[in-house]
C-alpha cells in the first residue's frame, strides 16, 4: 500500500454524516490521523447497515474505523471489481451473508462452483483468527438458508427453464447471435406468434412457426408487415440447429422457472440465498449470461413499483459480467441500461462483477452507486490504460490510487458507496472482513441432498411437453413433422386452424391479468411500443426486452 497521501480536497466525502451524529468516532478522534478521521466518519451511519472491514492507513489496519454501507442503499445498485484471485468471490459471500441475516433474499451466479459452502459455517483456523482480530469482527461460523439451481437441469441444482415465448427475440438474438436485421426478423416472427396464439415453450416451436412463414402456405402472412426472407429464415434456423446441437434445447422448456422464487424468505426471517450453479455451463458465456440477463427482465416485468424501501426486496449478483456485454447491439445495451436504472424502483439492487470498470459501459457503470475495487494488476500497456481508467472512476482522494489499487493484498478492497442521504463516501482502502460460512464448495453428496431435498425440486425437476406452436401446427397439417410443412392441409385450413388458437389464447389473458395491464395506458409506454416498431408493436403485454407475460 502507498504511505503517499494527500489533505483530503474540500467537499471529499460532501454529504455524509456529520461527525456529531456518530459518537462512536468522535470518542476515539484522539486515536485515529485526522484524514483517517474524516474518512471513517463518511461511514458512521445511524441506521443499518453491512460491515465490510476496516480502514487501512499507511499500510495499518484501523479497527476502530469501520467502513460500512448503509442498507437501503443496496438498491442503488453496486460493482465488485478486480484482477482474478483478488477475494471477489469472498466480498460477495461477506455481502450475501449480512444481507441474508437482515431479512433480505440473495441470487449469487456462481461461475466458477465455488460459492455453494455459503450453506455451511464456516472453518475456524489461524488465518481466520487473525482477520478477525485485526479488523474488530466477532466471528461465528454459520450457514445460510440456501437453494441451489442450474441452468436446464445441466450441473447439480433445482432446473432453471425459460419458454421460448417469454425469453423473447431480443435476448434470444443475444444468444444465437444474430445481427440486427436477424434480430428484426425473428422479432416479426415472435409477433405472429403471439398474435395467432402458438405459444413458443421450446426449440422445436419456433422451428416449426419459423418453417411454416417460410413454406408456400404460410409466406403471405407477414407481407403487411415486411415479410421474412428465404434467406434470413435460413439463418435464424441454421443458428437454431447449432444451437441445439451443442446440447442447450434443455434451457427451453417447461415447467418454467417462477423468478418469484428469488423473494423468498427462511421460517426463521432470513432471507434465502439463491445459488445458480455455472460451473457446468462455463463454457457457454453467451448463453448463461443472457439468461442472467432474463431473470432479471422477467422480476422487472413482474414486481410492482416500491420507490425507496428501507431494505432491498433481492440483491442479484451479476458474475462475469463483461460476458453480456461482448458483441452486444446498440438495442440491446440501451434495453440493459433502462432495465437496471428502473428496477431500483422495484427494491432490486443489482451487482455487477467484473474484472475492471471498464467491462461495463458507461451508461450503466454511471448507475453503480456502491464500488468495492480489489487490486488490479499492471503487467502490460492494456493494464495500465485499465488501471487509469479505474481511478478515474473514483471521486476524489487522499490516496494515490494508481499505486493503492496494484499494492492490495487478497481481501483488501478500495471502497466508496452511497451514503443514508444518497451522495458519495470518502474513498477508503478496507481490508474485508471474513465470511462466516464455509469459503470453498460443498462436498457434492451434500449439496446433492440439499438439491434434492429442497421443496422446489419435485415442482420443477421432470420436464413437460404439453401442446403447443408444434403440435398445432403439426395438427393443421394432418399430424405430418415440422419439416413437411408443403403436404397435408391446405393454407386455409392451417390459417382457420393458426387463428382457432389465437382466440383460444386471447381468451387465456383476459382471464388473466398482469400487473403490465394496468400500465399499458401510460404515455411511457405507448411511447415505447412505437419505438420498437412493427415486430413488436402490437404485443403489448412484452418488457423491454421483448420477454412476455408468463401462465405461472
Amino acid at each position: 500500500m502507498s504511505d503517499r497521501k494527500s489533505t483530503p480536497k474540500a467537499g471529499t466525502g460532501a454529504g455524509t454524516a456529520p461527525r456529531a451524529a456518530a459518537p462512536e468516532v468522535s470518542a476515539r478522534a484522539a486515536a485515529l490521523p485526522r484524514e483517517a478521521l474524516e474518512i471513517a466518519a463518511g461511514y458512521a451511519f445511524t441506521g443499518p447497515a453491512l460491515h465490510l472491514g476496516a480502514l487501512l492507513w499507511e499500510g495499518g489496519c484501523l479497527p476502530d474505523a469501520q467502513i460500512r454501507v448503509p442498507l437501503p442503499m443496496l438498491n442503488r445498485h453496486g460493482l465488485v471489481a478486480g484482477a482474478t484471485g483478488t477475494g471477489k468471490t469472498k466480498t460477495l459471500q461477506l455481502i450475501a451473508e449480512q444481507l441474508s441475516a437482515q431479512g433480505v433474499p440473495v441470487f449469487l451466479a456462481d461461475v466458477k462452483g465455488d460459492l455453494s459452502g455459503v450453506a455451511a459455517p464456516g472453518q475456524p483456523g489461524d488465518k481466520v483468527g487473525a482477520r478477525a482480530a485485526e479488523v474488530q469482527q466477532r466471528w461465528a461460523a454459520k450457514g445460510c438458508p440456501a437453494e441451489f439451481y442450474a441452468l436446464g437441469g445441466i450441473g447439480r441444482g433445482i432446473p432453471v427453464r425459460a419458454t421460448i415465448t417469454s425469453f423473447g427475440p431480443v435476448l434470444l438474438s443475444k444468444v444465437l447471435r444474430l445481427n440486427p436485421t436477424q434480430e428484426q426478423s425473428l422479432g416479426l416472427i415472435f409477433h405472429y406468434a403471439d398474435t395467432k396464439g402458438l405459444e413458443l415453450v421450446d426449440l422445436k416451436d419456433l422451428r416449426a412457426v419459423v418453417a411454416f412463414l417460410t413454406s408456400d402456405e404460410g409466406k403471405g402472412e407477414l407481407k403487411g408487415i415486411g415479410g421474412l426472407s428465404t434467406a434470413t429464415a435460413g439463418v435464424i434456423l441454421r443458428s437454431l440447429t447449432a444451437f441445439e446441437a451443442q446440447g442447450m434445447a434443455d434451457f427451453f422448456g417447461e415447467p418454467e422457472f417462477d423468478t418469484g422464487e428469488l423473494l423468498r424468505t427462511a421460517q426463521d426471517g432470513r432471507g434465502m440465498v439463491s445459488v445458480l450453479e455455472l460451473a457446468a455451463v462455463q463454457d457457454r458465456p453467451q448463453l448463461f449470461s443472457t439468461f442472467l440477463m432474463w431473470l432479471l427482465a422477467d422480476l422487472f416485468h413482474d414486481l410492482p413499483e416500491v420507490g425507496d424501501a428501507d431494505r432491498p426486496k433481492l440483491v442479484f449478483f451479476f458474475d462475469e459480467a463483461h460476458l453480456l456485454f461482448d458483441d452486444a447491439s446498440e438495442a440491446f445495451l440501451d434495453a440493459i441500461t433502462r432495465t437496471v436504472r428502473l428496477i431500483r424502483s422495484k427494491g432490486v439492487g443489482v451487482f455487477f462483477v467484473t474484472q475492471t470498470p471498464k467491462d461495463v459501459p458507461a451508461d450503466v457503470l454511471g448507475q453503480l452507486g456502491n464500488r468495492i475495487q480489489h487490486a488490479l494488476r499492471a503487467f502490460t500497456p492494456d493494464d495500465q490504460k485499465a488501471l487509469k481508467a479505474t481511478v478515474k472512476t473514483f471521486p476524489n482522494s487522499s490516496y494515490d490510487l494508481e499505486e493503492l489499487l496494484t499494492g492490495l493484498g487478497t481481501g483488501e478492497a478500495v471502497v466508496t458507496v452511497l451514503s443514508e442521504k444518497g451522495a458519495p463516501t470518502p474513498v477508503a482502502a478496507t481490508r474485508l472482513r471474513a465470511p462466516e460460512s464455509l469459503m470453498g464448495p460443498l462436498d457434492a453428496a451434500e449439496l446433492e441432498r440439499a438439491v434434492t431435498s429442497s421443496a422446489l425440486y419435485g415442482r420443477y425437476a421432470q420436464a413437460v411437453d404439453r401442446e403447443s406452436a408444434y403440435e398445432r401446427l403439426q395438427a393443421s397439417r394432418g399430424g405430418k413433422g415440422p419439416d413437411e410443412i408443403r403436404g397435408g392441409k391446405g393454407p386455409d385450413e392451417i390459417r382457420e386452424a393458426v387463428g382457432g388458437a389465437g382466440e383460444h389464447r386471447a381468451r387465456q389473458q383476459k382471464e388473466q391479468p398482469s400487473v403490465v395491464e394496468q400500465v399499458v395506458g401510460s404515455g411511457m409506454f405507448k411511447s415505447l411500443a412505437r419505438s420498437v416498431g412493427t415486430q413488436i408493436g402490437r404485443e403489448i403485454t412484452r418488457s423491454v426486452f421483448g420477454t412476455a407475460r408468463r401462465r405461472r
